[in-house]
């Protein structure tokens, strides 16, 4: 759960600094909540294929080379052939809702999925995991706008907050409930569309 913790707060530090699109409660009695996401699709060709090594060369839309190392999981890796287009498609998200201490519903966890392509189609399939997690607001400091975190194992971090109007209402003391969630979907398509 450590480990965990240093993940999700990773997650959140990243996601502050980003540019993307912030949803928060405007009612000013209401603890702050935020969430934030960002989704990213790339498609790129594949030049060669080793499925001793199960390792695709893929040749990226800038013309860069780089290899894909294909796990076990992809047992359908020999229907890949030269040419085809590989899509990998990217979601996060986080979500950050504060409460008063002792009024934070019992969410922690970790949940994950994975699908994969039905044996003798192309290589594809998709995998989601989500982890929520409690922290303590342990410190605030108004003027360099963070806010120190303490998480289910004792373990602390300071996160800069991006936007200040979300710190409105917030006291040492509170819970934060943080849930990170991402999504990745990999596509294969024939060279040769119908």
């Amino acid at each position: 759960m450590k480990k965990l913790f240093v993940v999700v707060m990773v997650a959140l530090f990243t996601l502050s600094m980003g540019g993307m699109v912030v949803a928060e409660e405007k009612a000013p009695a209401k603890k702050p909540s935020v969430t934030k996401e960002r989704t990213a699709e790339v498609t790129a060709t594949v030049v060669a294929i080793d499925l001793e090594k199960r390792v695709v060369t893929l040749k990226g839309s800038e013309g860069k080379l780089f290899d894909l190392k294909v796990g076990e999981r992809a047992k359908n890796l020999p229907q890949v052939k030269v040419g085809d287009l590989v899509t990998v498609k990217y979601y996060e998200s986080l979500a950050v809702k504060v409460f008063k201490k002792g009024e934070v519903p019992k969410v922690e966890g970790v949940a994950e999925g994975v699908v994969t392509a039905k044996p003798g189609e192309k290589p594809g399939g998709a995998a989601v995991s989500q982890v929520t997690l409690t922290a303590t607001v342990e410190a605030l400091d108004k003027k360099k706008h963070t806010v120190t975190l303490k998480g289910p194992e004792g373990k602390s971090v300071t996160v800069k907050v991006k936007d200040p109007k979300n710190m409105v209402n917030v006291i040492v003391g509170d819970e934060v409930v943080i849930t990170y969630s991402e999504a990745l979907a990999i596509s294969v398509e024939s060279a040769t569309k119908k």
